[in-house]
């Protein structure tokens, strides 16, 4: 394990961001493995289980004639307890993300990370971190609306017009505030102050941001894709969902999910790291010196 504290690059380099990001991924297989595994992987397979089982309990009751009567009784619940396990992956997610960048910025260090560390790191910047993702749900949110608003009222080009005035402007603002977590966990600047200093580190390299999210993205949903079609041909040779159907679901999606969320969130650490260094030449161990 070497550290990455080497002379000012000059240009953000996705390829490099890339190398990096895997490079960390690999040096610390046993870290991601009890902190994304205990925090994300389980939580997660834990609420498509339960998500999957409702489905195939949906599909049954519909075969048999009863549907309306088992939705009337039980789809309130059902989308209750779906909202609550939304919210607490959502918070284990930010959680998980913050412990990675102390974990990233470690290894890019030379240094092996410490589970608790990261952890605890986790914990303290845990406000403002929940601050910044209600932040970007709400404007992805009322972005969506915007131009579902637009396409309604101004039927049939509405799409296009909603598209370059609401989601378009809001999806290059969260490319600028991509490294707003980071920025919160290792600089503790608040939840402002974390999204201007995002701004202001983007600012010059938005493009190259944009691509390399983009291709993790594509890739993604590429996989998922693929995933879902076989999953989906599995069900229909089995004639339903049976108990397997629901397991070998679950398994899937959730490692899927959690591999690409693993992947992003060490890039968005990483990346931090490369635009402090392109744009203020600030080496690693002097990025590391905060948490001492």
């Amino acid at each position: 394990m070497t550290s990455l504290a080497q002379d000012r690059p000059e240009k953000f380099r996705i390829g490099r961001v890339f190398s990096n990001s895997f490079a960390v991924i690999g040096r610390n297989l046993g870290f991601l493995a009890v902190v994304v595994g205990l925090f994300s992987t389980l939580p997660a397979l834990l609420y498509n289980l339960w998500n999957l089982s409702r489905v195939a309990t949906l599909v049954n009751v519909d075969s048999a004639g009863n549907a309306a009567a088992f939705e009337t009784s039980a789809m309130g619940d059902y989308s209750g307890l779906s909202i609550v396990a939304s919210l607490i992956i959502f918070v284990l997610a930010l959680l998980v993300q913050a412990a990675l960048v102390r974990a990233a910025i470690e290894d890019l260090n030379g240094k092996r990370p410490v589970i608790g560390d990261c952890i605890q790191i986790a914990l303290r910047s845990f406000l403002p971190t929940l601050g910044i993702g209600i932040l970007i749900i709400v404007t992805l949110v009322v972005a969506v609306f915007v131009m579902v608003f637009i396409a309604w009222v101004i039927p049939p080009i509405g799409w296009l017009i909603g598209l370059a005035l609401a989601f378009i402007p809001a999806f290059m603002w969260l490319i600028s505030v991509s490294v707003s977590v980071p920025i919160a966990v290792q600089e503790r600047l608040g939840v402002f102050g974390s999204i201007s200093r995002s701004r202001a580190l983007t600012k010059g390299s938005r493009w190259s941001i944009f691509w390399l999210l983009l291709i993790i993205g594509v890739a993604a949903m590429l996989i998922q894709a693929v995933f879902s079609l076989f999953f989906g041909l599995a069900l229909a040779t089995a004639g339903g969902v049976t108990g397997v159907g629901v397991l070998v679901g679950a398994i899937g999606s959730t490692l899927v999910s959690t591999i690409f969320s693993t992947m992003l969130s060490v890039t968005i650490a990483v990346t931090y790291v490369e635009l402090r260094q392109v744009k203020e030449g600030t080496s690693v161990d002097e990025l590391a010196e905060i948490f001492s």
